[in-house]
């Protein structure tokens, strides 16, 4: 039997940047809430509750991109003329919060690491949201070349996206102090989290019902007969995971909060990758025109299989050590 390795190349890359969603979601979205923490102390208690996690999660984001790179060099050759400017904002909102996590507890400035670690929480989650909405709106080529202009990627649909993307981290964010906290701070986190929950249940059904209007293969697939069978789970299930939310907020859950914010994430990137399949780079580019050779494709699967478990087993492993609550002074139980 012969592999299609383009398409298994392409549900790895879809499945790394999945990944660093659902795990640096909602430590970006603890520094998106974390101007709102009334006092020092409690800022701590956040920060440490993400601490110990924080940089295993960016291993996913390197695994999409460099799996990009390798896999499918003519989308990355195309993607990133065309995304200059939005992903070095990303990159710097990423270093700048880094940064913080290791200045913050040696400097007697702690105000202005609280805002680097909140700024650039919030700037990367803004970035990433917008180059979600440049690539789903379409990426200008020409040949096997970009062939756009240095600002197309700023439109109101991209900046609608990356307004859903703070909101619904902010969502995870909030779900992941409940969850990992208690007292004061819970019950602040869970205030937020209500208000979060309906900015991002709203901002998804906006940015959905606008989507099919970008181009009319997204409008048949969402909308036409029979196809539109096959993509009616999405929103019922999209449903079903808001009244979970909704409801373990309201009676004083803490898992449940948290686990169905996540699977909004998850069902809203289902939802995308229907509208978006075969195209690497919507409208013009396939997995297909995309793909390295079939040989380099080979040889790099082989340490991909050994590779992405080591990952997934240290990332479990590591959420299983620093299980539990964070107290305020940094300790888990």
């Amino acid at each position: 039997m012969t592999l299609d390795l383009p398409l298994i190349w392409g549900g790895l890359i879809a499945f790394a940047v999945l990944a660093y969603v659902v795990f640096d979601g909602f430590d970006l979205g603890v520094g998106i809430v974390f101007p709102l923490a009334p006092d020092e102390g409690h800022r701590d208690q956040m920060m440490n509750s993400v601490a110990p996690v924080w940089d295993g999660n960016e291993t996913w984001l390197v695994l999409g991109g460099g799996g990009l790179m390798a896999a499918f060099p003519l989308a990355y050759a195309v993607v990133m003329p065309a995304l200059y400017a939005p992903l070095i904002a990303m990159l710097l909102g990423l270093v700048f919060r880094g940064v913080a996590f290791e200045f913050r507890w040696r400097s007697a400035r702690k105000r202005l690491w609280d805002w680097a670690f909140a700024g650039g929480s919030t700037a990367a989650a803004f970035a990433q949201g917008v180059v979600l909405g440049a690539f789903v709106q379409g990426i200008a080529v020409e040949g096997r070349a970009y062939a756009g202009g240095w600002f197309d990627w700023l439109s109101p649909f991209s900046v609608l996206t990356g307004v859903a993307l703070v909101v619904g981290y902010g969502l995870l964010g909030a779900t992941w102090l409940v969850m990992k906290t208690e007292g004061d701070l819970q019950d602040l986190a869970r205030r937020l989290a209500r208000k979060a929950a309906l900015g991002t249940l709203a901002l998804i059904a906006v940015v959905s019902l606008w989507t099919p209007f970008l181009d009319p293969v997204f409008m048949a697939r969402w909308f036409a007969w029979p196809a539109a069978l096959y993509v009616v789970p999405v929103p019922l299930l999209v449903a079903g995971a808001a009244a979970l939310l909704l409801r373990g907020l309201a009676e004083g859950r803490e898992l449940q909060p948290f686990l169905a914010a996540l699977a909004l994430f998850v069902l809203a990137y289902i939802g995308l990758a229907i509208s978006l399949y075969p195209h690497v780079v919507p409208p013009a580019i396939t997995l297909w025109q995309a793909a390295a050779p079939d040989s380099s494709l080979r040889f790099m699967l082989v340490g991909a299989v050994v590779l992405v478990p080591m990952i997934l087993a240290y990332t479990a492993y590591a959420y299983w050590v620093f299980r539990g609550k964070v107290d305020r002074s940094g300790g888990y139980h």
